[in-house]
């Protein structure tokens, strides 16, 4: 999963990149307001700004494992990804979803193509596509890991059900050899062979304990490889828009927004992360993809600054459609596999202020992200 989100983020910066010149009636308004030699330091401050939140964001929920109040099973664990959640929610409704309304609605996309012809919402096709892709995705995935390790269970449970067979045979004809000695020794041999034959079948139900544990981490790394592809998506697409812009102010309003975006992104990632069970290298990994997607976005929006224009025709359908799938997908995740999956969990079920206080910390992550849309 992770290579292909790799691959998915490369693919999306050379579409964007191919996107570079436009129509002259459609330059981007920011052109008379270039200012190169204020705009170039904002560029460096908002990449090295993003990388340290994003990375911040990130690692919290990891390495806050070896604080008991915020390890999986606790509650504050709990309250942080309902938060998360929130803002990933309002991510995708908010931030992203309108912005590919907006692309493949502009102005500046011929008027004889599909997009203004159709008269189609295009972007709330994009998204339900995303959403089902995800949908899909999760549960091909999910499936397939869980019968892999199920027939492996079964494998291991077989061969020690012969084994405790075996054993029982062997204890059977000791007992049988051994009848001679005496009541006394006979109800010995029987306890023993009790004993053994109970010791089997508590293994058997430990190993089904560790089938459901396997099943939920591979369940939460499907989840978290897929949370990581979605967020990948637009990442890209956001660090080539600042690293492109030359307007000092819209820079400067994009460093803070961007930058408390990233970190409470990172903190939804993070908390799946933890709960996935990853390696130690694994984790590393995905903690590093996803905290320099949008510093590389950057430095490609700023190598290719001169000449980029956001509203060419190319560029607005590359980057709408790739808005709205990445919107799809952040909707599905963050409702399905993010607040549906704690919401109902019994633990939060049975616990009323625990309820309430997921709800109003999922609600509190959504209004601050909401509030970020004025800038970003």
């Amino acid at each position: 999963m992770k290579p292909s989100a790799a691959v998915l983020a490369a693919i999306v910066a050379l579409l964007l990149v191919s996107a570079v010149r436009g129509d002259d009636a459609c330059r981007s308004p920011e052109s008379a307001a270039q200012d190169r030699a204020r705009a170039n330091p904002l560029k460096i401050a908002a990449f090295f700004s993003i990388l340290v939140c994003g990375a911040m964001g990130c690692s919290l929920p990891v390495l806050g494992r070896r604080v008991p109040a915020l390890r999986p099973e606790g509650d504050v664990f709990f309250l942080v990804k309902a938060f998360a959640a929130g803002v990933i929610l309002a991510t995708g409704f908010i931030h992203i979803l309108p912005d590919a309304f907006d692309n493949l609605t502009s102005d500046c996309l011929p008027s004889d193509g599909p997009w203004k012809d159709f008269q189609f919402p295009f972007a709330g096709l994009g998204a339900m596509v995303g959403a089902i892709g995800t949908l899909v995705v999760d549960t091909v995935a999910t499936g397939y890991f869980t019968r892999a390790h199920l027939n492996k269970d079964g494998a291991n449970a077989a061969i020690s059900s012969n084994a405790a067979g075996v054993d029982e045979e062997k204890q059977a004809a000791a007992e049988e050899a051994r009848h001679h000695d005496g009541e006394e020794h006979d109800v010995h041999v029987h306890t023993h062979a009790t004993h053994g034959h109970a010791h089997g079948s508590a293994a058997l139900v430990a190993a089904v304990g560790g089938a459901d544990d396997e099943k939920d981490t591979i369940r939460h790394r499907v989840i978290s490889q897929v949370l990581e592809l979605g967020i990948v998506v637009h990442s890209v697409i956001i660090g080539i828009s600042l690293g492109a812009s030359q307007n000092p102010e819209t820079i400067k309003s994009l460093v803070a927004a961007l930058s408390f975006h990233q970190m409470f992104e990172g903190m939804g990632l993070g908390g799946c992360i933890v709960q996935a069970k990853f390696k130690a290298r694994s984790i590393v990994i995905m903690i590093l993809f996803f905290c320099l997607t949008t510093p590389v976005g950057i430095l490609i929006g700023f190598g290719i600054s001169r000449v980029y224009n956001k509203n060419s025709p190319t560029a607005l359908v590359v980057e709408g459609s790739l808005n709205s799938v990445a919107a799809g997908i952040l909707i599905y995740m963050a409702l399905v596999d993010l607040l549906a999956a704690d919401f109902m969990n019994p633990k939060v079920q049975s616990r009323g202020k625990l309820q309430l206080g997921i709800n109003v910390s999922m609600l509190v992550g959504a209004g601050l992200m909401s509030m970020l849309a004025k800038w970003a």
